[in-house]
């Protein structure tokens, strides 16, 4: 055979190929539809490394950073990059890439042998100008990023002499023979997934000093070509260290020690001491609402999707209750404007998601008229018709009531711009999970609210897998238009992330995800998302049956005593 032909959807046409011709040779020569440098491709809706060598026929997308899965190819590749040059500088410690921040990873320096039990090294900016020069000059001496496969027992002893134990640990349970394990200038590791061809295709980042560690910026999703930049955010960082801290007290340094605990039968302990945290932290919250109670009039929650922000308002709810105070709830999407007047995007359709979508003045003033004790009728918004109706329903607050609302925008100031700050008290949920996969492998955070969500969405709103994650990018960039940014307004953020929800979410997701056909255009995700949940145990039913009803957990997998 002296040629191949492929569909290069780009051009929406056959390109003919020479039998073991790359895709990085392919995208020199055909128009690639990439606005920025080619990274990957997805190759019959399969992702791939740009190294991959045509045999068959096949249908090509090329990938550049603006694509999720461009990004996390680029971003794997800049860790490497970044482990490489801790390990050429500091070859007795050993690096944790601990969790995912804004526009970046947070990471530490640790002896090494050691794991997130102890305490990091206390970096100076000198040190992480250091490791930000040698990774520099290592994408500048444009090595080739070779990747091998790798007898299992052979990797783990690469991972042993790394001094990754937890990597060691994880890899050794896989059923594999195999590891995909990767190479520059003799440091060899694995990152679950595609790579770059060579280091000088990573051309923007930045690292900086960052709470003891650093800061690993990536490229700007909007503009690869510059770094997203990163604005400290004290209480988000907090709330992270907080997680870490607690989730190294109970051992659970990683995955590998979350599957152990499954498998020596410690899965109900798990739960228990988990869901007891969680209680505490709402507990915690009520008594801060409690102490402002003499002003505090209005509770507004707000989360990204999938973080539990109906659950934890029902929860502080509770709590108040137990304090003496009296919660009423209020539906903020009662309080659209009428359809006509919705703002529209750029594309000229109705932009549900703005806050202009909300009648602002409208609910200013019914809340100031409760908060001076009046009497007001609740709206109530007819989505069919596009319009706000009579509901019939008023309101009149007591001394000890306290109002409860939740949404997207609940932290936007132009939401209470009505309002005198002194009344409002203000929560921030979300599934900051600080689990990571090994030493170098963090958990996404939107990884973990995407199966939630699609679990969710398949018990109780009849959406099927396939949707979910077509739509989950349009949902994310909601959220940084609409909630990342007012984040820090909270008087006090929530973690809802749970230590057990991996081993829970995979038994209900893993199913699903595999319903989903090579023909779809999520088919790719679906085996991102398979291969990270092969790498966790799942709970046992009879486990799952110890999961109390009052759970965050229960929002997304049914059984819960409150009513969604």
């Amino acid at each position: 055979m002296d040629r191949i032909d492929v569909f290069c959807e780009s051009v929406g046409q056959m390109v003919a190929c020479a039998p073991g011709e790359s895709l990085m040779d392919l995208s020199k020569r055909v128009e690639t539809g990439c606005k920025f440098p080619v990274v990957a491709a997805l190759v019959d809706n399969m992702l791939k490394e740009l190294s991959f060598k045509i045999y068959t026929s096949h249908t090509v997308q090329f990938l550049d950073y603006t694509h999720s899965d461009g990004r996390r190819t680029y971003n794997r590749s800049l860790s490497m990059v970044l482990q490489k040059a801790v390990v050429d500088l500091f070859p007795e410690y050993q690096l944790f890439l601990e969790y995912n921040l804004p526009n970046g990873l947070y990471g530490v320096l640790r002896k090494k042998g050691e794991d997130k039990s102890s305490e990091p090294i206390t970096l100076k900016a000198e040190h992480v100008q250091a490791i930000k020069a040698r990774m520099s000059e290592i994408i500048a001496e444009d090595f080739p990023i070779v990747k091998t496969k790798t007898l299992n027992s052979q990797a783990c002893e690469i991972f042993e002499r790394n001094g990754q134990l937890q990597k060691g640990r994880l890899v050794s349970n896989m059923e594999k023979f195999f590891v995909s394990v990767y190479s520059i200038d003799g440091y060899s590791d694995t990152f679950y997934g595609p790579m770059l061809e060579r280091t000088s295709q990573i051309d923007v980042f930045d690292l900086i000093p960052y709470s003891g560690g650093f800061c690993l910026q990536s490229p700007s999703m909007s503009n690869p070509l510059q770094v997203a930049g990163y604005k400290y955010q004290d209480k988000l960082s907090s709330v992270f260290k907080e997680n870490s801290r607690w989730c190294a007290i109970l051992g659970a340094n990683g995955i590998s020690a979350v599957n152990q605990a499954i498998r020596i039968g410690r899965a109900k302990d798990m739960i228990a001491i988990a869901e007891a945290l969680h209680e505490r932290k709402y507990a915690e919250i009520a008594d801060k609402i409690y102490q402002r109670r003499d002003s505090v009039k209005l509770v507004l929650i707000a989360g990204p999707s999938s973080s539990g922000k109906t659950t934890t308002s029902k929860r502080i709810a509770l709590q108040c209750k137990v304090l003496g105070l009296n919660p009423k709830v209020i539906a903020m999407d009662d309080y659209f404007v009428d359809r006509e007047h919705t703002p529209r995007d750029e594309k000229g359709e109705y932009d549900f998601e703005s806050i202009y979508a909300m009648d602002l003045d409208f609910l200013g003033k019914q809340l100031n008229d409760l908060f001076q004790g009046k009497e007001v009728e609740l709206p109530k918004f007819d989505f069919i018709q596009g319009k706000r109706v009579s509901s019939g329903v008023f309101m009149k607050l007591q001394e000890s009531d306290v109002l409860i609302m939740e949404g997207i925008h609940a932290l936007n100031p132009e939401l209470t711009k009505h309002i005198e700050s002194e009344k409002v008290f203000r929560v921030y949920a979300s599934a900051l999970t600080t689990l990571s996969i090994d030493e170098n492998n963090a958990i996404s955070t939107a990884d973990t609210r995407m199966l939630r969500r699609m679990v969710r969405d398949n018990l109780t709103r009849g959406i099927v897998p396939e949707q979910t994650i077509l739509r989950w990018q349009s949902v994310r960039a909601g959220e940084e238009k609409n909630i990342f940014p007012y984040q820090e307004n909270a008087d006090v953020m929530f973690n809802s992330s749970i230590l057990f929800e991996l081993p829970l979410l995979k038994y209900y997701a893993e199913p699903l995800l595999k319903k989903i056909p090579p023909l779809s255009k999520a088919y790719a995700e679906s085996v991102r998302m398979l291969k990270f949940l092969s790498l966790v145990l799942p709970l046992d039913p009879a486990d799952v049956a110890h999961i109390p009803p009052t759970s965050v957990m229960r929002e997304f997998i049914g059984g819960s005593t409150f009513t969604y």
